[in-house]
């Protein structure tokens, strides 16, 4: 399992959540971070979802 990190922030900078998922892959934490996001109801917000090696795998602005 590889640890991925998902991040959202408001329209005025402030860091909403900063959390970190393990998933066995990138499309695997993709499906994660999107559910996540969307149960916290941060879809809509500003956001990124992160690899172990920094690949940008989610963003929204």
């Amino acid at each position: 399992m590889k640890t991925y990190h998902v991040t959202v922030y408001s329209k005025s900078g402030e860091k909403l959540l900063d959390e970190t998922f393990e998933a066995t892959d990138d499309q695997q934490a993709k499906v994660i971070g999107e559910k996540l996001l969307k149960e916290k109801n941060y879809w809509e917000y500003t956001h990124r979802v992160v690899s172990p090696t920094g690949k940008l795998l989610l963003f929204h602005s």
